[in-house]
């Protein structure tokens, strides 16, 4: 007997609350379950021929459904209310099926306020299972499909009268500078806090601290205080010192009521910019690159320190009191302080300083005259620091450069530039070298052969003629 009353508990124990076995059955004791509940169409306009609405609800239940109907109540947030009956499609009834469909249509009223309804069932009885006369009950059904594309009424019917729908939604939240908004946050968009100016000079935008839900509308603001804050409708300047009372709002359109939120606040006297002082730095060598190397300190308004931004970061890095120094050439950096509640930000200072490189220099020497017939020189320039050269020329057209070697094209001047580009440590050098290209001809040479009885004679020259005596071989 023992050993039974185990086995049962186990049982029990090991099956969820809405599904539990009967002892000796196989039968099963559950509430019955939501298939679907939806209706047709999901808008009304009352001005329109048809106001009628159909009802479908969809119920499952292991053994099955004891309602021959069921109760449906309309409702809405202005206590506008209206019910329905839903009856089963099986008929006869059937109360061993297990999938019970309960369907109804309603006519709504000409006259009920334009508003959305929620949509309610009652709840449904099932058959209780052998051995128990407890029926099982679900709890009262809501839609469980999404009907229409409206915000906040995804699942509810839609009644309109002349279009109008006069929906009574918080179409958003905020201001975020109190504490009402991390309270009742749902579009996680901007900073938990955002504390906005109150100054003159200042402006405020409501995208800046509200939260809108609906992105169909758009923002507005007025003011009710015009010589200490005006509006444009899209945002506020505050002008002068005083209390600034205005009204953040969306507009009224065919689905929505017009939602507004009013603030009052103290504006006080205008931001001042702050000045910084920068020092000089004077000019660096480059000895020991890299090294690191100490500036000034520069404070803000507020007595913070600002810290520099580079603008050369192949040649120097700067941070809070000290330039990481890489390579010769300028140091440039900046410096700007960020604004405050009580300060603007600074106008941007630029700082720089030069890092001498050491000298260095090229020899170069062409010849001053060449036989474009040559066709090419070798160009052999040194830099004093022994680093490799390079060679250029802008004389298009009448010379050219391959590597180290001068292609000599046409008559005419030809200038040649070697470079030496320098490095971290060393300057830059370049020397220019003319050559003037002459294009001479050389009178080409012919061989005759002339003929003098039996005798033969070759003469070669740039016009060869036979001597006395002899006449051309043909």
């Amino acid at each position: 007997m023992r050993l039974k009353t185990i086995i049962v508990l186990i049982s029990i124990l090991s099956t969820s609350p809405s599904s539990i076995s009967i002892a000796n059955s196989n039968e099963v004791y559950a509430i019955p379950e939501l298939v679907s509940f939806t209706f047709t169409p999901g808008e009304i306009e009352l001005t329109a021929p048809s106001t009628n609405v159909k009802f479908e609800l969809v119920v499952n239940h292991p053994i099955g459904i004891e309602n021959s109907k069921v109760s449906v109540s309309l409702s809405s947030a202005k206590n506008n209310n209206l019910s329905l009956e839903l009856f089963r499609s099986d008929v006869p009834i059937n109360k061993n099926l297990k999938t019970v469909t309960f369907n109804g249509s309603i006519n709504i009223p000409r006259n009920i306020t334009a508003d959305v309804y929620v949509v309610e069932s009652s709840p449904v009885t099932g058959i209780a299972p052998m051995n128990t006369s407890q029926n099982p009950i679900s709890p009262s059904f809501k839609i469980n499909k999404k009907i229409n594309n409206i915000l906040g009424a995804e699942t509810d019917l839609i009644i309109r009268n002349g279009g109008d729908l006069n929906f009574d939604y918080q179409t958003f939240i905020g201001p975020s500078h109190t504490t009402l908004f991390v309270l009742a946050r749902e579009l996680p968009k901007l900073p938990k806090i955002v504390v906005p100016v109150w100054k003159v000079g200042e402006t405020y935008v409501p995208t800046d601290y509200y939260e809108l839900k609906v992105s169909e509308l758009e923002f507005g603001i007025t003011s009710k205080n015009p010589d200490v804050c005006i509006s444009d409708g899209k945002k506020l300047t505050f002008v002068a010192v005083g209390s600034c009372s205005f009204l953040v709002f969306t507009p009224k359109n065919k689905n929505y009521v017009y939602k507004q939120n009013e603030q009052l606040v103290n504006i006080t006297s205008a931001r001042i910019v702050q000045e910084l002082v920068v020092e000089n730095i004077g000019t660096q060598n480059s000895v020991g690159l890299p090294k690191l190397f100490k500036i000034p300190r520069v404070t803000s308004g507020t007595l913070d320190y600002v810290s520099p931004k580079t603008l050369t970061p192949t040649i120097c890095l700067a941070s809070d009191g000290f330039v990481n120094i890489f390579s010769g050439g300028v140091c440039k950096y900046t410096y700007q302080s960020e604004s405050t509640p009580n300060f603007l930000a600074s106008k941007i200072y630029e700082s720089s300083f030069e890092i001498t490189r050491n000298p260095q220099s090229i020899s170069f020497n062409l010849p001053t005259t060449a036989n474009v017939l040559s066709k090419s020189l070798s160009l052999a320039a040194t830099a004093s620091s022994g680093a490799v050269v390079t060679y250029s020329t802008t004389s298009t057209g009448i010379c050219s450069i391959t590597e180290s070697t001068l292609n000599l094209l046409t008559s005419g001047n030809c200038a040649v530039t070697a470079t030496q580009a320098g490095t971290s440590t060393l300057a830059p050098a370049s020397a220019t070298a003319n050559i003037t290209l002459t294009a001479t001809t050389v009178a080409a040479k012919k061989t005759i052969t002339c003929i003098k009885g039996k005798t033969t004679k070759k003469v070669t020259g740039t016009s060869p003629k036979c001597p006395a005596g002899y006449k051309l071989k043909k």
